[in-house]
């Protein structure tokens, strides 16, 4: 009997221990997830043991803190229906809620951070150079830029014809007008590639593509070496590789005009381009332009350009370069530039069947060339010299004329040391075809200018030109800055009279006086006057107006009979 008993009492204490011990329960969380599992496992940190509620211990906890709860904090992946075993179990559910309310907060505030990161990947900027859009990992961007150019023009000595008293047929007019007025865009993409887009609003009187200028996209190979494709400006000239707002005067020299910019320097084809700190270089094969020829410009010769034959016939194309360097370099405000440029243009002439040129007598033509140059004027650019077209005479007549193609050369020097500068361009132009033999035209022109309140010329490195002045003290109403003060003189000759060539000669000198309120405004007055006209011989009656035609040199009247003052506001971003 007492046997019985001590094995009962043995097992109901086993029976208390085994029922006691199925109540106790040992939680982990996941410290990722901050989910609660009733098993060990990876990531998982021990949070105690607990017991079913409804025990003793389990209930005084609960009564300690009613609102901790698992359920609460966080998910429970066993039965959420558990407490503390003691007091300081229910603490550490306390602090687990807590805890898991400042991850919550933690994740929300990280994602509102992802959010701002990604707004913040296209950033805008506005400076001198325009206005600007990128990402933030600089792969894309695009920039806003424009200009425009209010201009004005007064002539304030025409002279009548001496010989007869009257005006003469053809004279230069006064005025006001907008010399430019471009809107474009521009920019990068992956960093390698960039474009640009640029309309003038005043070229090509409205008609339709004549307003391009740049259109390209170009790859840089490297920080130094770049090819492009697309319309942009020949390689050639150092006045014509500067872009017009950084001209020292309102327009550029008659021969740069003449055999560059006059046959639109904005041509369609490919490129490449090198430049480094102290040297640079541009190569292009180019075709015609977009658009209507020499849309550049009102002095425009009206037999149409190459094969402008209202697109029929073929075009014309050309090869051409510029290598510029400096090669004594002290400083960027002081150094030493030279280049050379040089460049082959084959020219077009359409024929019909029975020998006759394509448009002849008429606007639009049928190819040929013709050079033409006016005085440096701003709003009246009229033919002052003209040659006429090159191309004349049927084809079957054995003393027309015909030019085939057209040699350029030139040569370029800059010098700039501190405030002072001085710059000076040789350009000649070589005629070849049927019933040319040698002739060619030529011009040159030199000039210095000084700033009187100590600024330097500024160097373009890619262009190997003239690039954006800042001012030392940008103007102020309150007397602390005046802005930028330049004074500049020069002088400008042109010669197309050679051979059975007669397209005039002129020489005239600038006074220029410019001021730069700011980098992106400039206020330009100049003073041109013409020292002598010679139109004995031109083949246009428009252009033998304007010297009283071959009785000009009996008369003297060609001593100089033209100055004009002449202003301009340029306002770019």
């Amino acid at each position: 009997m007492s046997l019985f008993r001590f094995f009962l009492t043995a097992l109901t204490i086993i029976t208390s221990c085994a029922a006691s011990s199925s109540y106790a329960l040992d939680l982990y969380v996941d410290k990722k997830t901050k989910q609660i599992f009733a098993e060990p496992g990876p990531g998982r940190v021990h949070m105690g043991t607990y017991e079913k509620s409804g025990s003793a211990s389990a209930k005084s906890a609960t009564a300690n803190s009613k609102k901790a709860t698992v359920a609460e904090s966080v998910p429970v992946q066993e039965d959420s229906n558990v407490g503390a075993s003691d007091k300081p179990a229910g603490d550490r559910l306390v602090r687990l809620r807590e805890k898991a309310e400042k991850e919550q907060l933690k994740n929300q505030v990280s994602i509102l951070d992802e959010r701002v990161k990604e707004v913040e990947k296209i950033h805008g900027t506005f400076d001198d150079r325009g206005l600007h859009w990128a990402t933030k990992d600089g792969n894309f961007s695009i920039s806003l830029n424009g200009r425009i150019q209010p201009a004005s023009q007064y002539n304030f000595i025409n002279d009548p014809d001496p010989a007869t008293g009257t005006n003469l047929p053809n004279e230069f007019n006064s005025g006001a007008n907008i010399r430019r007025a471009r809107l474009g865009v521009e920019g990068t993409y992956y960093k390698i590639w960039d474009y640009k887009f640029e309309y003038d609003f005043s070229r090509g009187n409205g008609s339709v593509g004549s307003g391009i200028t740049d259109a390209f996209v170009r790859l840089n190979h490297t920080n130094a070496l770049s090819y492009k494709i697309g319309s942009f400006k020949e390689p050639f000239s150092l006045e014509e590789a500067a872009s017009n707002r950084f001209l020292t005067f309102i327009e550029r020299h008659m021969s740069v005009n003449s055999f560059v910019d006059n046959p639109n320097t904005y041509k369609t084809g490919i490129g490449l381009n090198y430049a480094v700190q102290r040297f640079q270089t541009g190569l292009a094969f180019q075709t015609e332009p977009i658009g209507a020829w020499s849309a550049a410009s009102t002095s425009v010769n009206a037999n149409g350009n190459q094969s402008r034959n209202n697109g029929s016939g073929d075009i014309g194309w050309q090869g051409i370069g510029r290598v510029t360097g400096r090669p004594w370099m002290e400083s960027e405000s002081k150094f030493l530039h030279v280049g050379i440029s040089a460049g082959h243009t084959n020219v077009q002439t359409q024929y019909r069947a029975d020998g006759t040129m394509v448009g002849e007598g008429s606007n639009g033509g049928g190819g040929g060339m013709s050079f033409v140059a006016f005085p440096g004027t701003n709003i009246d650019r009229s033919n002052m010299l003209n040659t006429g077209n090159l191309s004349n005479g049927a084809e079957t007549d054995p003393n027309h004329r015909r030019i085939t193609s057209y040699d350029r050369y030139g040569a370029e020097g800059w010098f700039v040391y501190g405030p002072f500068s001085a710059q000076a361009e040789y350009l000649r132009t070589n005629i070849n075809g049927f019933g040319y033999n040698g002739e060619h035209l030529t011009g040159y022109y030199g000039f210095i200018s000084y700033f009187l309140t100590g600024e330097s010329k500024a160097y373009h490195v890619r262009n190997g030109a003239a690039n954006r002045i800042k001012p030392n003290r940008p103007f102020q109403f309150n007397g602390s800055g005046l802005g930028a003060w330049e004074v500049a003189f020069g002088y400008d000759y042109i010669d197309m009279n050679s051979g059975v060539i007669k397209g005039g000669e002129a020489d005239m000198v600038r006074f220029g006086l410019n001021w730069y309120p700011h980098s992106n405004v400039k206020f330009q007055a100049n003073v041109v006057h013409m020292l002598n006209i010679n139109t004995a011989g031109t083949p246009t009656t428009n252009t033998n107006g304007y010297s009283g035609g071959a009785g000009a040199r009996t008369h003297g009247w060609d001593n100089g009979s033209l100055s004009a003052f002449l202003t301009q506001l340029t306002v770019d971003f």
